[in-house]
C-alpha cells in the first residue's frame, strides 16, 4: 500500500515532462463517453490536461481535480480557463450534483474504488454518467513489444485492467459499454526514453536505478532494426474508453 501511495504521488517532479510527452486522446473516444451535446464536466486525476484539452474541444465545461500541485501548475499555464482544484477521487472538492460527468484518462487505476465511487455518485446530476480511458502502447508494432517486454518487470501492470472498470460498475452501480480506438505519437528517440522516465514506476526508483532503466531503453532504440538510426518514431497506442452509465 506505501509503495501504490508512493507510487500514485509521484508525479509532481516529472509534470513538465508528462505534458509534454505523454500522448493525448482520440476526440472520438471522448464522442463515445459523452455525447455531442455541451456537459459540465470534471476531469478526475486531469494530471498536466491532455484529457481536458479534448474535452474543451468538444465544447464542454471542464473542471480539474488532482493530487498533484505542480501537474495542475501545467494544466493552468496552458489552460488557464479551465477551473482547478487539488484533490482527489476519495474526497473530490466539489458540491453534491454539480457536473454531468465525471471522466478519467490513465487515472482510475489509482482511485480506491470503493470511497471513489460513493464520491462520484455525489458529485454527478441525475442522469450523469463516468467515462475511463486509457491509452495503451500498440505491441502489434514489433519494436514497440520490444519496449514492452524491456520495461515489464518494472511495470508489474500498473496501467488499468478490466477489472478496475468491473470493480466501478459493481461499485457505483452503473452498466458499461466499451469504445476502441487509437492514436499515434511522433517523437524521437529521445522522447521516448524521457516519457518512459514520467512512468510513476521510473520516477520512483532512486537516481543511479532510473540512469541505468533509461539507458536500457535508450540502447534498445539505438539497435532495434526498427528504430536504428531513425530521428522520428511513430509511436502508436491503443485507446479504450469505458462508459458507466449509473444505475
Amino acid at each position: 500500500m506505501e509503495d501504490w501511495e508512493q507510487r500514485r504521488t509521484s508525479f509532481g517532479g516529472v509534470a513538465a515532462d508528462y505534458a509534454l510527452l505523454r500522448p493525448g486522446y482520440p476526440a472520438d473516444a471522448v464522442a463515445f463517453l459523452l455525447g455531442s451535446r455541451p456537459l459540465r464536466v470534471l476531469d478526475l486525476g486531469a494530471g498536466t490536461g491532455l484529457l481536458t484539452d479534448v474535452l474543451l474541444a468538444a465544447g464542454h465545461e471542464v473542471v480539474a481535480v488532482d493530487l498533484s500541485a505542480p501537474m495542475l501548475d501545467q494544466l493552468r499555464a496552458r489552460l488557464p480557463q479551465v477551473s482547478a482544484a487539488t484533490g482527489g477521487a476519495e474526497a473530490i472538492p466539489l458540491p453534491d450534483a454539480d457536473v454531468d460527468a465525471v471522466v478519467a484518462g490513465q487515472a482510475a487505476h489509482w482511485f480506491d474504488p470503493a470511497p471513489a465511487a460513493a464520491e462520484l455518485r455525489r458529485v454527478l446530476r441525475p442522469g450523469g454518467v463516468v467515462g475511463l480511458v486509457w491509452n495503451t502502447r500498440d505491441e502489434r508494432v514489433p519494436w514497440v513489444r520490444a519496449l514492452g517486454e524491456l520495461l515489464a518487470a518494472e511495470a508489474r501492470d500498473h496501467e488499468a485492467d478490466q477489472g478496475v472498470v468491473d470493480r466501478f460498475a459493481v461499485e457505483l452501480p452503473a452498466a458499461v459499454q466499451v469504445h476502441d480506438s487509437g492514436t499515434v505519437q511522433h517523437v524521437t528517440p529521445e522522447q521516448v526514453v524521457r516519457g518512459i522516465g514520467t512512468r510513476s514506476y521510473v520516477a520512483t526508483m532512486d537516481d543511479a536505478g532510473r540512469d541505468r532503466f533509461l539507458g536500457s531503453v535508450r540502447a534498445l532504440l539505438a539497435t532495434h532494426p526498427d528504430t536504428r538510426g531513425r530521428d522520428v518514431l511513430e509511436l502508436p497506442y491503443t485507446t479504450r474508453a469505458y462508459r458507466l452509465a449509473l444505475r
